[in-house]
């Protein structure tokens, strides 16, 4: 196979912009006879080069449809995109599949969800990373080969010239996670996409997994999207946060600002659930109310509202639109009946941060 066209790299950060720049996406998936699945509507946030941006919410709420459709993964039928998602000044949704394909793994890469169903278990674990360098860089087998093994010892995978002869299902799911990010990390992106990189893993793998992430940002500059609903993940890593229900987001804010005044009844309803040490022993959680599936659609009212305590007509009746918080610099809202009190939460994000 021969070495694909290079694609030219952009400076747009040179001139003050984003690295990436998702503007209005929507994304709906269309089922004959029946009504649109509205799985993402009209967001738009940004990325800087070296920055870490954080996705959060439940479940269904369009955190992982918006990573693929920015890496081009959505099925080709049965879902309609709108919107712009630029990547150094360049529109992603307007390139061909070929050129996606020369980009992905080259200056774009994800880390998925569950590496057991995202790694091929037939075929052995060097094969599918020297596929990377192969591809995109050009290499020979050997020097591909050399080279994955340099890539799993450096995301901390023991005896990694053997593992390269291994199997998926050979490997621990710490070692596959890692497996999977030395794949996403062999081309050194520009651009990586970290899909619940630690769900299912204990509590000293994830730690060692963030750490890694963390000390790539670092390094190399590269720019960070992490889905998550784990708001510990959040304090820990990123920069900024965006607190997405219904497909829309509801608040925008740097995390020591969300930690320390959720503005939004959803984002206050998430911290409110968490476990904490210093609780009164017996006290209970307070989980937000209801499911997912609990809304109403935006185009009629705000879609939290069938799960908000302080919902009123006006709530049911009209979608709040995305608004500068005037009490935080860089905080915005989507609320009609935002929450006033602060939040302790805001030394737990400082506490994490510094370990």
């Amino acid at each position: 196979m021969g070495r694909p066209q290079s694609v030219p790299r952009r400076t747009a950060q040179a001139a003050g912009e984003p690295m990436l720049r998702v503007e209005d996406l929507s994304i709906k998936f269309v089922r004959r006879g029946q009504e649109p699945t509205i799985a993402v509507d009209s967001i738009s946030f940004d990325v800087q080069a070296g920055q870490t941006v954080g996705l959060v919410g439940e479940s269904g709420c369009g955190k992982s449809v918006t990573a693929l459709a920015i890496m081009g993964l959505l099925p080709p039928r049965g879902n309609r995109v709108e919107g712009e998602i630029h990547f150094d000044g360049t529109d992603l949704l307007s390139l061909s599949d070929k050129q996606m394909r020369d980009r992905r793994g080259q200056e774009l890469a994800m880390v998925f969800q569950d590496p057991l169903s995202s790694l091929n278990p037939v075929v052995p674990l060097g094969v599918q990373v020297c596929e990377v360098l192969e591809r995109h860089k050009g290499m020979r087998h050997g020097a591909a080969r050399r080279r994955s093994a340099e890539l799993l010892d450096k995301v901390g995978v023991p005896d990694p010239t053997r593992r390269l002869d291994e199997y998926p299902h050979q490997l621990s799911g710490g070692m596959r996670q890692r497996a999977l990010i030395a794949m996403a990390l062999a081309c050194e992106p520009r651009l990586l996409i970290a899909d619940e990189p630690t769900t299912a893993l204990d509590v000293t793998i994830q730690a060692q997994i963030l750490a890694l992430l963390k000390e790539l940002v670092t390094e190399s500059g590269t720019a960070l999207v992490m889905i998550t609903h784990d708001l510990g993940v959040v304090a820990g890593l990123c920069d900024q946060v965006n607190v997405l229900y219904g497909g829309r987001i509801v608040e925008r804010a740097d995390r020591f600002e969300l930690f320390a005044r959720p503005r939004h009844p959803y984002t206050n309803g998430l911290l409110a659930s968490i476990p904490r040490l210093n609780s009164p022993r017996g006290q209970r959680l307070k989980p937000v109310p209801g499911s997912v599936a609990d809304n109403i659609p935006w185009q009629v009212g705000c879609a939290f509202s069938p799960r908000c305590g302080a919902a009123s007509e006006l709530c049911r009746a009209e979608a709040p639109h995305l608004e500068r918080d005037e009490g935080g610099a860089g905080h915005e809202i989507r609320c009609h009946h935002p929450v006033g009190r602060p939040s302790e939460s805001a030394d737990d994000a400082r506490s994490a941060q510094d370990e």
